[in-house]
């Protein structure tokens, strides 16, 4: 997979104009490969040369303006082009290879019922693995496709059908999208069919999972409908892309991804086991997100990967807000509270830690990188800052400026800002300077004077973590609670504009009661680690459990698990508060997020001799939470999960497998069957022909990925030695399921045992970066690192492979960033 450099892509930009290409896909063959034949036609500088990336296994014939190319002028990954003319048409014919690791047209078959599925996946620098083509965002062209199937195959893509005639479809041709848009499936899809407000609606779903789509649909359909309602009032653009087809696919890399015309997302998001509200919560979200790209991204379009915020932070802002305005699912805010902004939160800590919209990304590989935590989760809390700031008003006409100005091209951060700024009536140059172009967050803090019972001064310190001085403007609400007749009330809710100076004190608090609790950045605005006073933070156990207001909860919760991680309170305080808090909870997102990060804390953080006892409070908080929940609901199912995977009790597990002692409600379906079998696994109280039982009663995609996920669990050393020698060097192995083999690896119950592959890992991790590319060697790679074997000792083996030469940048980046956090583990354990 070639790197692409932004030099390069600019030179390129510079002599070449792309109109269209023409793709013809023979998908009919035996073994590992297809045909495609490909037409492509440009305008060019006269006399010039460039170059189109170009990945075949065999070429039969390439042709440029009608004179044969040398074949020599393919190298493997690029194809030369010399003597281009004013006008040109470029024709390949050529066999290329499917891919098994989510990249280029990914080839996946069903082991429920043989069938053989396909994807196609060009992000970022992958067109070259399907079709010659000019691979760079600014190079947008029309897309026409035609493909020959087996006869009952299904065939989509971007571009709306023209005619089939038996396995041949000719699709129309698209309006202007940038290579890694275009995109297609073909298989045995089920589908599901609507209409709404003149638009095709279409889903598609491996036949394995019809019945699943089929009672899925109409809620599906509906969140969909009243997004694209949603989006209709805010944006002056209708939706620009003619169908609106979305397609839930096997191995999928990413969650989801927005193609024009056809959103592909990984087919989790239906699932054949129960769901919790928060499940459905996370797919509307999903579906919200990717449909706001359709504008941000597909109708406008980044110029080049630095400016992967006009994408990212748009789209992830935009999925929760509008999955929040316009459907059911209206808790969204407490979700990116607590979950997304925390990821941001820790991304943007770590040595990899970059600004939300870097002046520089230099190649492809780069870009790839960027793809995270800040791209995503921090823009989108900078976004809703602004929003706070501008208006909604002024915000909303300076993005439907923005997309008038620039439909079906492409566009660049100034771009957008001179859009908000003339909307807006504010130049916006010094706020983009401190919040897009500056890496590292800001943590604040509140700072009390009491005189007795009243406030005589409140203020909120703001810092910088050592060695960045960025202080910033913030937006940030105060709410001042008190305790009252068995309930916690908010007294008043203040809002602030905190400067940059670093201390702010907050006007109209001297000489007001204090509050039972002060709490910092309420409604959720700001952008920072914060951090309660002492008092306030005393009080959190009495009061968090009688706070009513699911955001409130979310933001101290944050701010706790925060503390943890930074190493300013200890672990045993978290689970003792989990103990104190998580049994009332009522809101499922909130249960699964802090179940999930305590227990990730308590098997990093705390010491050999500690971590049992704080599991056990985490398996004691889910127990309780289990006990108190109406059957049947999903705080039954979240409590259910927490418990199987925190409870050392193994009769009890295998009660449920037997159907004995289930509580009423709670369904042992496939899914939580192969959870407390998992369970089983890590403590040695299955075996391999369990595990092959399991699978034998469910041999389907997801059982097929339980069951690798469960051998790499085992305790035993033959089964890790297997595991690792599929995670290192097995290039057959597809991309989700060396994954899943990499994420059951590693357990903190089994450390002895795991002691070699610490080693293993800083020696043998660079050759599988060599036999994998991408997101999927990115994953493995991070899945891998033995992150729960906290000790100096692998520290000094990820020093040692950092400072050794020629270090791949994803596994560079892999291995720099969890060192980070295992120095913070090392730290904390200090704490007791």
């Amino acid at each position: 997979m070639p790197t692409l450099t932004r030099a390069e892509a600019a030179e390129r930009a510079s002599l070449v104009d792309v109109e269209s290409y023409h793709v013809d896909l023979d998908l009919t063959g035996d073994g590992d490969t297809f045909r495609s034949r490909t037409v492509v036609r440009f305008r060019a500088r006269s006399g010039a040369a460039t170059f189109v990336e170009f990945e075949p296994v065999a070429i039969a014939s390439m042709t440029l303006n009608g004179q044969p190319v040398p074949a020599t002028a393919a190298d493997g990954a690029r194809l030369a082009l010399h003597g281009l003319a004013e006008t040109n048409e470029l024709v390949v014919d050529a066999t290329m290879r499917y891919s098994n690791n989510g990249e280029g047209l990914h080839r996946y078959t069903d082991p429920a019922d043989g069938a053989v599925y396909l994807y196609q996946h060009l992000f970022i620098n992958n067109g070259g693995r399907v079709l010659p083509c000019f691979d760079q965002p600014d190079l947008k062209a029309s897309f026409r496709v035609s493909v020959t199937a087996p006869a009952e195959w299904t065939v989509a893509t971007n571009g709306r059908l023209v005619s089939r005639d038996g396995g041949r479809w000719e699709f129309a041709a698209t309006e202007r999208i940038s290579t890694y848009l275009a995109s297609l499936i073909a298989g045995p899809w089920h589908a599901c069919v609507d209409e709404h407000d003149g638009i095709p609606l279409t889903l598609y779903a491996r036949a394995a999972l019809a019945e699943q789509l089929d009672a899925q649909a109409p809620e599906i359909f509906e969140v969909t409908k009243q997004c694209l309602d949603r989006f209709h009032e805010m944006f002056e653009i209708r939706y620009p892309f003619g169908h609106y087809q979305q397609a839930f696919a096997p191995e999928f890399n990413f969650g989801a991804m927005e193609y024009p015309g056809i959103v592909v997302f990984r087919d989790d998001l239906v699932p054949r086991s129960a769901m919790t509200h928060t499940e459905r919560e996370y797919r509307a979200s999903v579906i919200a997100h990717e449909m706001a790209h359709q504008w941000f991204g597909d109708l406008v379009t980044m110029a080049w990967w630095d400016d992967l915020w006009l994408n990212e932070s748009f789209a992830e802002y935009l999925g929760s807000r509008v999955a929040a305005e316009a459907t059911r699912f209206t808790g969204t805010w407490t979700t990116f509270a607590l979950h997304r902004k925390a990821w941001g939160l820790r991304a943007d800590q770590r040595p990899s830690t970059h600004p939300v919209a870097p002046s520089e990304v230099a190649d492809t590989d780069q870009a790839l990188l960027n793809f995270d935590g800040i791209s995503y989760a921090k823009g989108a809390s900078v976004l809703k800052q602004l929003v706070a700031w501008l208006g909604d008003e002024a915000f909303l006409a300076g993005v439907n400026a923005h997309f008038e100005a620039h439909a079906y091209g492409n566009a660049t951060l100034a771009d957008l800002l001179g859009a908000l700024a003339k909307s807006g009536g504010r130049d916006l140059s010094g706020w983009a300077e401190l919040w897009l172009r500056r890496a590292q967050v800001n943590t604040l803090r509140a700072e009390v004077r009491r005189d007795g019972d009243t406030y005589a001064e409140v203020a909120v310190v703001q810092t910088a973590p050592e060695g960045y001085g960025t202080l910033r403007p913030h937006r940030i609400g105060i709410g001042l609670y008190d305790h009252r007749d068995g309930a916690v009330v908010r007294r008043e809710l203040i809002e602030a504009e905190l400067d940059a100076t670093g201390r702010t004190v907050l006007p109209g608090l001297a000489g007001q009661r204090v509050a039972d609790l002060l709490l910092l950045n309420d409604g959720d605005l700001a952008y920072g680690k914060i951090r309660l006073d002492d008092e306030s933070a005393a009080a959190v156990p009495l009061l968090l459990p009688l706070l009513t207001d699911s955001l409130s909860r979310a933001v101290i919760w944050a701010s706790m698990l925060d503390s943890v991680v930074d190493g300013e309170r200890p672990v045993a305080e978290l689970v003792t508060l989990v103990l104190a808090a998580l049994p009332v909870e009522t809101e499922t997102v909130i249960v699964e997020d802090v179940l999930r990060a305590t227990r990730g804390l308590v098997d990093r953080y705390a010491t050999a001799e500690t971590r049992p006892a704080a599991l056990e409070l985490v398996a004691q908080a889910a127990d309780r939470l289990l006990a108190a929940s109406p059957a049947g609901g999903s705080r039954q199912l979240v409590a259910a999960r927490g418990l199987i995977g925190a409870t050392v009790d193994t009769a009890r597990l295998r009660d449920w497998l037997a159907g004995d002692g289930v509580p009423d409600g709670l369904a042992v379906d496939a899914d939580l069957r192969w959870l407390i079998r998992y369970r089983l696994a890590v403590l040695g109280a299955t075996d391999p022909a369990g595990i092959e039982a399991e699978l034998a009663a469910d041999r389907s995609a997801s059982g097929e990925q339980w069951a690798a996920r469960c051998r790499a669990a085992l305790p035993d050393p033959a089964a890790k030695e297997a595991a690792w020698a599929a995670i290192v060097g097995d290039a057959a192995l597809s991309n989700r399921l060396a994954e899943l083999t990499a994420i059951g690896f590693w357990q903190a119950e089994q450390r002895e045992l795991l002691e070699p592959y610490v080693a293993r890992y800083f020696a043998e991790m660079p050759e599988m970066m060599r036999i994998r590319s991408g997101m999927s060697a990115e994953k493995i790679a991070l899945a891998a690192f033995p992150a729960v074997m906290v000790a100096e000792r692998t520290r000094e083996l990820a020093a040692g492979l950092l400072a050794g030469p020629g270090v791949n940048p994803i596994l560079r980046r892999v291995v720099q960033d969890n060192d980070d956090d295992m120095r913070r583990a090392l730290l904390a354990r200090g704490l007791g």
